[in-house]
């Protein structure tokens, strides 16, 4: 699909452009993002859904748009929402009553929920949490390690925050596989059918509903007992919000954590003095550069590409566009982290780097509230992949590896590696 001129003649870019959101894209989308930048920073496009819409590729615009309280996320004030139903947001959400979370709602209902649930997801439980997550890392690298090969997103990457966020919530352990099913269906919605997807999110929505209204009549010391208790002045969620909340936080828990994960090891592989660096800093025992490392992984080839849809609620000007009222407008994360005006040789990975407020989880009100919980399982997962499998490499070429289709997330389908065979 050929890239759409922009709606403002003063603006128009050069006719030929790069072409978006097809295999090759998917696979390297970061020079057809480097042309957007120069040439077209707001750039209106005819997404593969169909749906019309504003993609934000600069640094500046995209931290002014992700804080911009004109952009709104509730889908309503979409102008088409005829056209565009079940083409913007998660499948099957909206029939699934489970639209109230925080990734479709504006102030002052998105502060009150969002004080209500960061009561429950605070840094001291995720905190608390580390010993679970790396006895998690180590089981799951123990199920492969005498095999000596391994597909590294479907044998840990993905199980990994899976298990991790159903444990944080509560969810019985003989129950957790099931999650892991519906999760499954839900991360190949890009090259699957979304009828699967809105099956899996109408099978968590109801067991959600039924734990958490098990759960009041026996709180426990769990993720969702606490969102249960969570008051703020008489106000507490009801149990539609509840359940909304819990669904999204696994929802956009786990997805964003494989991803992080995949691409990270992938970035490392393809960056091998970087990989080195880590090693030895890992092997000396020191963890500053594992911190900052996980930080330079997110802006280098992030686990979101876009952020979730927003909508103008008022013609407003970005980037010397006019958006019209009604308009969505995606923010390309993985662009604006690139962006050479804010970050010094953007398409460098420098795992040291310490100037880096990139946008990988968001800014302003909306900025990503498992943020501490993601980095714990990322810091995790790579430091103990690289210590107890020092030689990891990939076990077909780079340029093999197929990255899954869809709009908001990047990551990959597999991961094959191969590596000496551990005894556990």
């Amino acid at each position: 699909m050929h890239e759409q001129t922009s709606a403002n003649p003063a603006d128009t870019p050069p006719a030929e452009g790069p072409t978006l959101f097809d295999w090759e894209f998917a696979t390297d989308p970061y020079p057809a993002y480097a042309w957007l930048r120069e040439h077209s920073p707001v750039h209106r496009t005819k997404l593969p859904s169909g749906v019309e819409a504003w993609l934000v590729t600069r640094y500046a615009d995209a931290r002014q748009a992700l804080a911009d309280q004109r952009l709104s996320k509730n889908p309503a004030h979409h102008a088409e929402p005829a056209h565009a139903k079940g083409k913007t947001g998660i499948p099957g959400e909206r029939k699934a009553e489970l639209m109230t979370h925080l990734l479709n709602i504006d102030p002052p209902d998105h502060t009150r929920l969002r004080r209500l649930v960061s009561k429950a997801f605070t840094p001291r439980r995720v905190a608390e949490f580390a010993p679970r997550v790396q006895a998690l890392t180590d089981h799951l690298i123990d199920a492969f390690a005498a095999r000596g090969e391994a597909d590294l997103i479907h044998e840990f990457a993905f199980p990994l925050p899976i298990y991790a966020i159903c444990e944080m919530l509560g969810v019985p352990r003989e129950d957790q596989d099931d999650f892991r099913d519906w999760a499954g269906m839900m991360i190949r919605h890009g090259g699957g059918p979304r009828g699967g997807v809105a099956r899996s999110v109408k099978q968590m929505r109801t067991y959600l509903g039924e734990l958490i209204h098990r759960k009041r009549d026996d709180l426990g010391d769990d993720l969702i007992s606490d969102l249960i208790r969570a008051s703020d002045h008489g106000d507490h969620l009801t149990e539609g919000e509840a359940t909304a909340m819990a669904f999204i936080l696994l929802f956009a828990g786990f997805e964003t954590t494989v991803n992080l994960i995949g691409n990270g090891v992938h970035s490392l592989f393809t960056n091998p003095d970087q990989r080195e660096r880590l090693q030895a800093s890992l092997a000396a025992g020191e963890s500053a550069l594992l911190a900052t490392g996980v930080e330079e992984l997110l802006r280098y080839d992030g686990p979101v590409e876009l952020a979730t849809w927003r909508f103008a609620t008022e013609p407003l000007t970005l980037g010397g566009m006019s958006v019209a009222a009604g308009d969505p407008v995606l923010v390309v994360l993985a662009a604006a982290d690139r962006d050479p005006e804010r970050f010094a040789d953007p398409d460098t990975l420098d795992l040291s780097r310490t100037d880096n407020q990139h946008l990988g989880y968001g800014h302003g009100i909306h900025y990503c509230l498992g943020a501490p919980l993601a980095r714990l399982e990322g810091q995790t997962a790579l430091a103990t992949l690289l210590t107890r499998l020092p030689d990891l490499e990939l076990a077909v070429p780079s340029q093999d590896l197929r990255w899954r289709g869809g709009l908001i997330m990047r990551g990959l389908r597999t991961l094959p590696v191969r590596f000496t065979a551990q005894n556990t």
